[in-house]
């Protein structure tokens, strides 16, 4: 009798990058302040700075917030959309979260965003990865690669820095 989890072999096919080959996004900004208020610009005041009009689920009107342990982005008729969980708190050094704005934690991805002083102020590191946990991995991938950019602007020039 044949193994009962055996599968035949299949053909292959053509070869299609593998979720787990995506490399991470990593993204790194400097801010001319010190760590702990580029900390608080990122986390106590993202609705000052975050492009809600062009990256976010209800559009502009809505607010994002940290709040307790969850990224949370709520419209003006009061809906809300979780955008992450956050899992490792460490202020004013760094945060992790599983990522998943307009979709589940089913369809999560992972952000780890640290804060290290650097001589001209404090350098913000973003780095976007797990990108196995998404519908879509390579799609995915590129959207945010196409999108934290222009998100990560909005914040430097909030903190005072000049964007090139």
């Amino acid at each position: 009798m044949e193994n009962l989890f055996s599968h035949p072999e299949s053909d292959p096919g053509p070869s299609q990058p593998d979720s787990n080959e995506l490399e991470p996004l990593v993204i790194t900004i400097v801010v001319p302040t010190t760590v702990s208020h580029a900390f608080q610009g990122f986390t106590d005041h993202p609705h000052l700075w975050w492009p809600l009009a062009e990256e976010s689920v209800f559009g502009a009107g809505s607010h994002v917030e940290f709040e307790e342990n969850l990224i949370l982005e709520t419209a003006d008729d009061g809906r809300t959309s979780v955008w992450g969980t956050i899992d490792d708190w460490q202020p004013p050094l760094s945060f992790h979260a599983s990522w998943y704005p307009a979709s589940t934690p089913l369809w999560s991805t992972e952000i780890r965003v640290s804060f290290r002083a650097v001589d001209g102020g404090t350098e913000v590191r973003l780095v976007h990865d797990g990108w196995e946990g998404a519908e879509d991995p390579a799609a995915s991938r590129a959207s945010y690669a196409d999108g934290w950019p222009r998100v990560l602007e909005r914040y430097v020039r909030f903190m005072g820095g000049a964007v090139a």
